[in-house]
């Protein structure tokens, strides 16, 4: 394992699964279990709060995520295994595990939000026990997670659709350091789930920060909207796989100017070329070079587009911020279309904190109103 990862709720309930059944089916008290996890490193657990009767055991393992921001960390994850008069190993999940209310995710409505990779790392977990053992009775796993309730109020689940706590989750069974992959992954969900409910549009907005704006010009509550992040590219490209139909980007000149120059991971880690592309756009517009040189000295986009206003009002019948504004709209859906070759219909509408509304794509309106027609039917 490499220095900084740690291990997932889903690796952890199995090396607690695995270590109740293992108590359970010899008698024998333990303090630590290894797992095999699905990237093939070993997990070496420590096992806490063992407590047993003659029909069954339970123990946890606490929650590591190494040095990824994971809100999970530190939590117990528990198994409880008991004998069972059915011929299979059946899981289930008890206090703190949610449960997914809505269709679209990996487990269908009513089902704890334990996820499929994490359930066959348990099953397989526990069937090795059960061979050693000679044991080929039946087993019941009960997953869970104390305080799960309260910690799942600040993760994506209750927007999800998962209700009452916290997801079992983990592909590789690892937790990489790399809050990027988490964040398309949960980008990924959201969309998915918005298709499997029938939705065939959707609003992408990079985050919470046009929430007035929204609703000031288009009646539209950004909560209704998945967020991106800066990951625009790589969430037009989930739109195309999961067969989105209309796409609104709707966003704040600070993320939306960098899409203009082909920029589709707008982290300012990534790239920048806000004030070039505002300035490019100005040149087109006839701005004069005093005018394009403040352009390029400004420290953000809305001191930018104060510029330009700024000029306008010195020059009376003069309107060059409409004309930057529409030379960027057109750039934007050019690279829009370009990256989902055409697939799908992306209409985009921008704004500035103090400008309000700079500019919309000619058919935004009409495609947000089916959006919203789509949404509406859905919720009633």
């Amino acid at each position: 394992m490499k220095q900084g990862e740690g291990f997932t709720t889903g690796s952890c309930a199995a090396a607690a699964a695995k270590a109740a059944a293992y108590m359970l089916l010899t008698g024998d008290r333990i303090n630590e279990v290894d797992i095999i996890v699905p990237r093939g490193d070993v997990f070496k657990a420590e096992l806490c709060n063992v407590m047993s009767t003659d029909k069954s055991v339970r123990c946890a393992v606490q929650k590591n995520g190494g040095d990824d921001p994971d809100i999970t960390t530190g939590m117990m994850i528990y198994a409880e295994v008991s004998y069972s008069t059915r011929n299979t190993i059946h899981i289930s999940g008890g206090k703190g595990i949610g449960r997914v209310t809505r269709p679209g995710l990996d487990q269908p409505v009513g089902e704890a939000a334990i996820n499929s990779v994490p359930r066959q790392m348990i099953l397989s977990a526990v069937q090795e026990v059960c061979d050693e053992a000679g044991y080929e009775g039946g087993l019941d796993i009960v997953v869970s997670a104390p305080g799960g309730e309260e910690i799942a109020k600040r993760t994506f689940n209750p927007r999800l659709g998962i209700e009452g706590g916290i997801s079992i989750i983990g592909t590789s069974g690892v937790v990489e350091p790399m809050s990027e992959k988490a964040l398309k992954d949960a980008i990924y969900v959201e969309l998915k789930q918005r298709r499997a409910l029938g939705e065939t549009g959707i609003v992408i907005s990079p985050g919470n920060y046009g929430r007035q704006f929204l609703l000031e010009y288009y009646g539209y509550d950004i909560d209704r909207a998945v967020k991106c992040s800066n990951f625009i590219g790589d969430t037009m490209d989930m739109c195309v796989e999961l067969g989105f139909t209309d796409v609104i980007l709707a966003g704040h000149t600070g993320k939306l100017v960098k899409v203009a120059s082909g920029i589709m991971n707008t982290h300012s880690h990534e790239a920048d070329a806000r004030m070039e592309t505002i300035a490019a756009a100005g040149i087109r517009a006839g701005i004069p070079l005093e005018t394009l040189n403040e352009i390029l000295d400004s420290v953000s986009t809305t001191e930018a587009f104060q510029k330009i206003q700024k000029y306008d009002e010195a020059n009376p019948g003069l309107n060059t911020l409409d004309c930057v504004m529409s030379t960027i709209i057109g750039r934007i859906q050019s690279y829009l279309e370009f990256r989902t070759a055409k697939r799908i219909n992306i209409e985009t509408t921008i704004y500035c904190g103090d400008i309000a509304l700079l500019s919309e794509s000619s058919h935004m309106r009409s495609a947000l109103e089916r959006i919203v027609k789509k949404q509406e039917k859905r919720i009633i």
